[in-house]
């Protein structure tokens, strides 16, 4: 039986370096075990979120084992909802958006899924930080 890969996570920030920051912080605590892609920022450089980018970065953190998605605010959380919507349907069962604050919910996201769990517990890791 092959072994199956740990999920992966996309981190989604309107600041780029907000992103490049979080995912930093992640492979520090747990270096290239887990699939990781950051995206922040709109398409001409300033604070926003873009679809197609986000989409680009969930094929770069892709596994079969899903993907955990983490934003910092409201227009990040619409904008990868677009983008999961847009992603092949085979895909979209698998992926899903936390509600977890970006930074903390990323480091305790990815610490779970380094240990090979399935995605409903790297998902409800990330999201006991909001207390339920």
């Amino acid at each position: 039986m092959s072994e199956q890969k740990n999920v992966g996570i996309v981190i989604v920030s309107h600041s780029a370096k907000v992103a490049e920051g979080a995912a930093d912080m992640v492979r520090q605590m747990v270096g290239d075990s887990v699939p990781l892609a950051a995206v922040g920022g709109n398409a001409d450089g300033g604070l926003g979120t873009d679809v197609g980018a986000i989409m680009g970065a969930i094929d770069r953190a892709w596994s079969e084992s899903g993907v955990a998605i983490l934003v910092d605010l409201g227009g990040a959380e619409t904008n990868s909802e677009m983008a999961v919507e847009m992603m092949p349907e085979e895909r979209r069962e698998r992926i899903v958006i936390c509600n977890a604050p970006l930074v903390e919910g990323a480091v305790m996201a990815a610490t779970e899924a380094s240990g090979g769990s399935p995605l409903d517990a790297v998902r409800a890791t990330a999201e006991e930080l909001m207390g339920g």
